[in-house]
């Protein structure tokens, strides 16, 4: 009787070890580490192009300039109001997984730049990434809120520039992954930042504005436990990169989507696809989320909530994807300046814009993502919890280019006209109704 007992005890041991080794391998999804997986392997070899530079004088009053020749000729785009002397010691918790000397996160409402890794704080393996940051302006209370949610005000640097315009959502905008170097002359001599860079009164900083030569027509993710993520380029069969280990069930008040618009990129950094939900001047928004990050003591509330959808390789062997393309380097970046219609090269800036849409259950084509939005500062509503309950997929679509390899620019002959006095009637001239749609332009 004892011996049976015992026997019996023994076997609840083994089977509740067992389990809780099965259990800790669905939550963490992946080995610890992070790094690319093999599906993957294409985009982290893919090649890049320069589209723009992006310089910025460290000194109150200090001009912000773009250039599209490599630093040929400048446009002065604005100022910066505040200039910053100091780093951020201890960044956001995704800061770790970029290289120093990068953009690091690429938003409406704020630029992180990388200028080394802590790694002495305690009880932090990797440490934090110890960065500074470029943030717009604000001409409301709420739009102050989701400025000063992003920063850290001494390691900041502050322009003129309105969020989700200029380089927070125009043609200079960075993608996470692009090179910071130092160009005090300002004479193109472009050197790495030094080890333990800080900032100084004076500094130039350049940034190169790369993206990849090719872009991928989409990606798209299946909003379920399990569901495939596939990217597909043109003239190529889809093919399978990931999966989606916990599907997004509803919307929440991240701030920094004030300055967004519904279907637009508000944030990429090494750990997170911001994607907003909500009209300019309200909030609402998700969060597509790597594996390991998720399972980060600090964000437990990714765990715990339905705001954010966790992804991860196809194979749970493989590495967690924090800090890796196509998704969290190198390929996104906040793109949907009103200002565009207004640029020399207004098709680029139109062209040059990434959105999101979703397909509904029962529904058999994508469409535009559905608005969902709150007013700054009031409580989450009720129905936010599972505001994306019917939404079976989501895709990215990126933007057309004319460097593919096998795609050659069309010579358009110069046309002669006066403009219409209406900018509605000119877009509707020029591009027609449906365009319009596409590129968010008012009708």
């Amino acid at each position: 009787m004892k011996t049976q007992f015992l026997k019996r005890i023994y076997s609840l041991l083994a089977i509740g070890l067992v389990a809780g080794v099965l259990l800790s391998s669905v939550a963490n999804a992946t080995v610890d580490g992070h790094g690319p997986s093999p599906e993957v392997a294409p985009e982290i070899k893919i090649d890049k192009i320069e589209i723009a530079r992006l310089r910025i004088e460290n000194i109150q009053n200090g001009e912000i300039s773009g250039s599209r020749d490599e630093g040929k000729t400048w446009t002065v785009i604005g100022h910066i109001a505040i200039p910053t002397i100091k780093v951020n010691l201890k960044g956001y918790n995704a800061s770790k997984y970029g290289p120093t000397g990068t953009v690091v996160a690429t938003a409406v409402n704020a630029i992180h730049l990388k200028a080394g890794q802590n790694t002495s704080i305690p009880n932090e393996k990797e440490g934090r990434g110890i960065i500074w940051s470029l943030a717009p302006t604000a001409d409301t209370a709420a739009g102050q809120v989701s400025l000063q949610s992003e920063v850290s005000p001494g390691s900041a640097a502050y322009t003129d520039m309105k969020g989700g315009t200029g380089i927070f959502g125009g043609i200079y905008t960075p993608f996470v992954g692009n090179p910071i170097l130092l160009d005090n002359d300002k004479n193109n001599t472009l050197t790495p930042l030094p080890d333990n860079y800080v900032p100084k009164l004076g500094d130039v900083w350049t940034i190169k504005i790369e993206r990849p030569r090719r872009y991928p027509r989409e990606i798209v993710f299946e909003n379920r436990f399990g569901g495939l993520i596939t990217i597909e380029y043109r003239g190529e069969k889809p093919r399978v990169i990931g999966q989606v280990l916990r599907p997004v069930q509803g919307v929440g008040r991240f701030v920094g989507s004030y300055f967004s618009e519904v279907g637009r990129l508000r944030a990429n950094h090494n750990g997170v696809i911001d994607i907003s939900t909500s009209p300019y001047g309200k909030i609402g928004s998700f969060q597509i989320v790597p594996a390991n990050h998720a399972q980060s003591p600090e964000t437990h509330y990714i765990r715990e909530l339905t705001q954010w959808m966790v992804i991860g390789p196809v194979n749970a062997l493989d590495p967690s994807w924090e800090g890796v393309a196509p998704l969290y380097s190198d390929f996104l970046r906040p793109r949907y300046d009103k200002a565009d219609w207004d640029d020399p090269d207004a098709i680029e800036g139109l062209l040059g814009r990434f959105r999101f849409e979703v397909k509904l259950q029962g529904k058999t084509e994508f469409q535009p993502m559905p608005d969902f939005h709150m007013e700054p500062g009031a409580p989450l509503p009720t129905w936010a919890g599972t505001a994306l309950a019917n939404v079976t997929h989501l895709r990215i679509v990126f933007p057309f280019t004319w460097t593919e390899p096998e795609i050659k620019p069309v010579v358009v002959p110069p046309v002669s006209f006066a403009p219409p006095a209406s900018k509605h009637l000119m877009n509707r001239i020029i591009i027609g109704p449906s365009l319009q749609k596409l590129f968010g332009l008012p009708e």
